[in-house]
Parts: structure tokens; sequence; C-alpha cells
């Protein structure tokens, strides 16, 4: 039997097994438990740094955080620390899992009330898809991905107001569009969605002006709740509201002029890589296939087109704006993709056929990128080198040592068990608010210099003169104790006698 009759007979089945009433349930379960293998994994830089500030949390005037920074909302460490307390590190996967499936069967209420049960059934298989496809993520919880359920929630409950006319409900999506920020500041779509959704309505008579004015109060009123609620808290930790701001807000101004004015060799080769993983995980087809089709779907429902395509279009703009192009960068399309999703497969014609292919290749990209990442991991050929060198510092250190890693990764801070004396623990932060890294050779030659100094990339990567200086002074203050994996230098303090590192590298 050739591969592609393989396929084709794979892809009935799909097909036969999507027309089941037992579809959305099965693949919220599907979404659920295939995020399972990431408990598995050690925790991710990302997962890490966030772990530690909020171990850490101690909120000041001018720090939002207290000793660490990071330019995420208190909502998302809020819920990285009652995660970690609840059960450890890893227990944040499981609410990423718990996500991912409330998430699909959030899509195919939505999809439902576009177009009925046979396109919420397709759209559910679509999302569990997307969030499960190692080529974007199916391991690591961030905000993007805990913030999500939120987005869909809004354009859910945007529709079923606009259906209804009922302010409750206008109300109740501005609260779930309010609250997706707090995971991550680009997370604003479903206000997006809501927004254009309604201005359409009225401008096309779809709605009048009393009621117009009613759903848009409603909803502002309940997309200002989460932002109340978090200046509040702001106010009563006693931090300052410009301090804040910057953390939330400003400091994005600020890292995006670092980006631009640095090395864009490396962002260009991971934005065509994003570009190819959106294609393999088929969530570049869906949308495409909307944008070419979008003007027959303007002429049949005006106001939920128009939404969709704001949608699409802020968070591809928010992407472009990013900067980074990181895999994770595309679950925020999620939602856009699920939308265009409901409106395409409900057809008959050849626009749906196509469509309902996709989401079959979509499932089976899924499914086979899962297997081949299984299988890889099996045969041991996965490489944990940030988690092997923290374990490694770990079984060398002494309680009271501290320790610095220069590159950002705070995996290899988290394994170890050492705390930080530097405020920074990603590259872009110390890259952007301390670009000379001043700040850091301070720490160095100060009497709180870090026991232990981890050289993940070349001091020079960024800055030269400051690079060679802190180079310099690593040199005076510090020994080479041995490296890590990948042959990452570890420096060691002066004076201090520590056993030898022995990593057990992958």
């Amino acid at each position: 039997m050739t591969g592609g009759r393989v396929l084709q007979q794979a892809g009935r089945r799909i097909a036969s097994w999507v027309d089941s009433r037992w579809t959305v349930p099965l693949a919220a379960l599907a979404a659920f438990l295939l995020r399972m293998p990431g408990l598995t994994r050690p925790v991710r830089a990302d997962e890490a740094g966030f772990l530690l500030v909020a171990r850490s949390w101690d909120p000041q005037p001018d720090s939002l955080y207290g000793h660490f920074f990071v330019d995420r909302p208190p909502l998302l460490i809020a819920v990285f620390r009652g995660a970690d307390a609840l059960a450890g590190p890893l227990t944040i996967r499981v609410l990423g899992a718990l996500a991912c499936a409330l998430l699909v069967v959030l899509a195919a209420g939505t999809a439902r009330s576009l177009a009925g049960d046979r396109s919420a059934r397709w759209t559910a298989v679509c999302v569990a898809a997307m969030t499960t496809n190692t080529l974007i993520d199916a391991v690591a919880v961030k905000g993007e991905l805990l913030g999500l359920p939120f987005v869909m929630a809004a354009c859910w409950l945007s529709l079923a107001a606009l259906q209804r006319r009922a302010a409750p409900l206008a109300l109740l999506a501005g609260l779930c569009a309010g609250i997706a920020p707090g995971f991550k500041q680009n997370l604003a779509g479903g206000l997006v969605f809501a927004g254009v959704l309604l201005l359409v309505a009225v401008a096309t008579r779809r709605v009048g002006g009393r009621d117009f004015a009613r759903l848009a109060a409603a909803g502002l009123a309940g997309a200002a709740v989460p932002v109340g609620a978090t200046i509040a808290w702001s106010l009563a930790a006693g931090v300052r509201l410009e301090t804040l701001w910057y953390a939330v807000f400003g400091f994005r101004s600020d890292a995006a002029l670092v980006l631009a004015d640095g090395n864009t060799q490396a962002p260009t080769m991971r934005a065509l890589l994003l570009l190819t993983l959106a294609l393999g995980a088929g969530m570049l087809l869906i949308l495409g296939g909307f944008v070419v089709h979008v003007r027959s779907e303007w002429a049949e429902d005006r106001a939920v087109t128009a939404a969709t395509l704001a949608l699409l279009v802020f968070d591809v703009t928010a992407l472009v704006a990013g900067g980074s192009y990181w895999r994770d960068y595309l679950f925020p399309l999620v939602p856009a993709t699920a939308l265009a999703a409901a409106l395409l497969v409900r057809r008959a014609s050849r626009r749906g056929l196509a469509t309902r292919t996709i989401v079959v290749g979509a499932a089976l990209s899924s499914a086979a990128c899962l297997v081949g990442w299984v299988l890889w991991n099996a045969a041991g050929m996965q490489e944990f080198d940030e988690h092997d060198t923290g374990v490694a510092i770990a079984a060398a250190a002494e309680p009271a040592d501290t320790l610095v890693v220069f590159g950002g990764r705070a995996d290899v801070q988290l394994e170890s068990g050492l705390d930080s004396p530097y405020q920074h623990l990603w590259s872009l932060p110390m890259r952007t608010l301390d670009r000379d890294l001043d700040e850091l050779t301070d720490v160095v030659a100060g009497p709180d210099a870090p026991t232990w100094l981890v050289e993940w990339v070349d001091f020079t990567t960024w800055d030269r003169d400051g690079g060679e200086r802190l180079r310099d002074l690593v040199e005076d203050r510090y020994v080479l104790h041995g490296t890590g994996c990948d042959g990452r230098r570890v420096w060691l303090l002066r004076g201090v006698e520590r056993p030898p590192l022995e990593p057990d590298c992958a």
C-alpha cells in the first residue's frame, strides 16, 4: 500500500470520526492528554524564570516583583506562584493542558453559534491539533497558552451578546477579553473582535443605536474590571503606577529598539522557520483560505467577517512587532484560526472540502510529529544541556552559594537551586536595562559577587566593550572550574574550594 493511499484512508477515518456526536469532548480530552508527555521533560527557560520571579515576589515602589525583573503582568506570575505552591514546578503544565482542553470546548461553542454542529466538530479537531503539535510547542506553558481560553470565550460571548442583545453577556465578554492580557500583553484580540463586531453591526444596521450603546457600555465595564483590579492591587502593594506601567508596557518599547539595533540574521531565520512551522501545522493554510475567500464571507455576514479579519490582523501585527519570532508566538493566532475554520468548514462547496482536508492534515501532522517527538526522546536523542548543567552545579555547590548565568538561562538557575545576586534572568531585559553591563560588572566586582558564574554565551555577544570589561574582571576574580554541557564555561570565585563539575550530559 502506497503512502498516499495510507494518508487517504487515515483522512477518511478522521473525517468519519469527526461526524460523531462525541467529537468535541474527545477532541478536548485528546488536547489534554497529548500534552501530558510534557510532564516528563525538565522546566524550560521561560517557565523557570517565571517560577523564580514568583518565588521571590516582593513588590516595591520601584520594582513590581522585587529583586528580579520581568516584563509580564502580575496575573501570570500569580498563576505560576499558585501552581508551584500547589504541587511544584511542573504543575503549570497540567494547567496548560487544561487550558488547551477548555480552548477546544470554547472554540467548538463559538463555531456552533456561527455555523452549527458540524462546524463545531471540525473546529474542535482543528484547535486540538494546533495546541498539541510539537512543531509549535506541546511541552512548555507560558502566558500565550494560559490566556487563549479567555480570548476564545470573549469571542463566543460577544457573538451571543449580539445575537440576543444581552448586556450581561456583553459584560462577561468584556471581562474575559480584559483578563486575557493579564497573561500576555498582546492577547487583546478578544477586545478587538468584540469592538469590531459591534461597530460593524451598528454600521450595517444589524443593531440599533440604543442596543449598541447598551452592549458597548456593558462590554467596556467588563473589560475595566481586570484593569481596575490590577491597579488596586498595585496601589495596595505599594507599587507606583509608573512602575507597573513600565514593567507591563513601557519596557516593550525600549526592548524593540534594542532588537532593531541588534543582529537581524537570527530573528530573520526564526521568522522564516515560523512561517514553515505554521504551514506544517496547517494554520497558515486555514488562515490563508479565509483571506482568499474574505469577500464572499463578507457578503454573507459582514460583522463576523470583519471581526475575524480584525482579530487576525491584530494578532499578526503583534507577532511581527514581537521581534524575536519564537515558536510559541503562533499560539495567539489559534482563536483567529478557529474562527476562520468555523466559517469555512461549514460549506458543502470546494471551499469547505478543502478546509476539512486541511483540518485532517493538521490532525495527522500533530499525530506524526508527536510520535516522532516521543521516539526521539525515548531514544535519548533529546539534549537537556541547561538542566544537566544546573544539576551538576547543584551537586558541587554549597547551600549558601550564589550563581549568575550570563545569557539568560533561568532553567540553569532553577536546577542549580542557587540564588542570584543579579536581577536579570533573561537576556533581553539585560540587553535593554543593562546594555553596557555596568550593573553586572558592579555585582561581579562587589562584596555580593556570585560564587558561580556560567558563561552560557560569550561575554562579548551583545556589547563588545562592556563584555571585554566583564571578561577581564571575571578572569581576575574567578578561576575556570570546568565546563557544563556543550562546552559552556563555568567560573568559580577565587579562594573558594568546590568539587569538580561532573555534568551527565545527554
